[in-house]
């Protein structure tokens, strides 16, 4: 029988009749790269998507770029973003250009309106092309032409496999999840960028490492320590309104990190004693297999597993109550199902 690394973690239901189900495989991981937890494979290969962007912005902080163009936390946070494209995410991008010496013009990324719905609808009523400034991925892009300002190496083909920003950016996540370059299987991201695939329970070591670089080398440590400082302390920046990353952050108090990536895919990063009093640093990668292209899954998928491991208080769960063992409702609004949970986490 043909192996199958995605098992059943969501119901969806009408009336009492379960109608769909979302198949997934989750791994959780300290940053010991101890196996603490999982369900389906956790071996199961797949592409990180725009989750690894904070692995994509650790080369230019290890370089000493934020340092040495002045970028603050907030445009550091933008980095490792899939922003909803609201004036406020803009304004950062124009001034991460400024500071490096780019225009919109050098970004690469594709043009798409904004995430956030209301201000698409707006613009659309007024009649408003979007640019590439609105798009999710700006900042990554920013940051890697940062990456390429600071090297002295071309900015024309910064995309390219082989281009020094490129394979820095491999070389480092390959070394941040533990698993030589070779075996990374590469693609092309939907902003034309290289993206990874490995497997579930290597990326999430990564992640454990970014949230408790206690075994790296002092200057990737300490890029490893600004990033999720960035992130947790500008949580609007990584997502934007109404979307679970930043909802989950700005509860976190500073000790989680969160980001999406697209088909289904979601890393979260904790902080040494978030998971108990004495626990390392953790990483949850979860993977739904369909790839959720209606986005009700993962972000209910999310909110439960914070829920199963105790990650926030009842209290602090209410900023998540939209994603919250989801009603699903008609368009009259009247509520004919739920989404709700049908797994249960393997302990190791």
């Amino acid at each position: 029988m043909t192996h199958q690394p995605y098992q059943p973690m969501l119901e969806v239901t009408r009336g009492s009749t379960v109608e769909s189900v979302h198949y997934g495989a989750v791994a959780i991981v300290d940053s010991h790269g101890k196996l603490l937890a999982s369900y389906g494979d956790p071996d199961a290969v797949t592409f990180l998507r725009s989750t690894a962007k904070p692995f994509q912005a650790l080369p230019f902080m290890e370089l000493g770029g934020a340092d040495h163009y002045g970028f603050t936390d907030e445009e550091v946070a933008l980095m490792c973003a899939s922003h909803s494209g609201t004036d406020e995410h803009v304004r950062v991008v124009k001034s991460m250009q400024s500071k490096i010496g780019v225009t919109e013009d050098h970004l690469m990324c594709g043009v798409h309106y904004p995430l956030y719905d209301k201000l698409k609808y707006e613009m659309i009523a007024r009649g408003e092309s979007p640019t590439p400034y609105r798009h999710n991925c700006s900042g990554k892009h920013t940051g890697m032409l940062a990456q390429a300002q600071l090297r002295g190496v071309p900015l024309e083909d910064y995309l390219n496999f082989d281009h020094p920003v490129q394979k820095k950016n491999l070389q480092t996540f390959a070394e941040m999840c533990d698993i030589p370059e070779k075996d990374v299987e590469l693609g092309i991201d939907g902003c034309s960028a290289p993206v990874f695939a490995v497997p579930l329970r290597k990326a999430a070591y990564g992640y454990a490492r970014l949230c408790d670089p206690f075994a790296l080398e002092e200057k990737r440590a300490a890029a490893c320590r600004r990033l999720t400082r960035a992130m947790s302390s500008f949580p609007f920046m990584v997502a934007g309104p109404e979307r679970f990353d930043t909802l989950f952050m700005e509860q976190g108090g500073g000790r989680m990190i969160s980001k999406a990536g697209a088909e289904g895919y979601q890393g979260i990063g904790l902080l040494p004693g978030v998971l108990s009093p004495d626990s390392p640093g953790v990483g949850i990668m979860f993977k739904i297999a369909d790839g959720d292209q209606g986005g009700r899954a993962r972000p209910a998928l999310a909110t439960a597993l914070v829920r199963m491991l105790g990650l926030l208080n009842d209290e602090q769960m209410q900023a998540l109550a939209e994603f919250d063992h989801p009603v699903v409702r008609n368009w009259r609004k009247l509520a004919v199902g739920e989404i709700r949970t049908c797994f249960e986490l393997t302990w190791h």
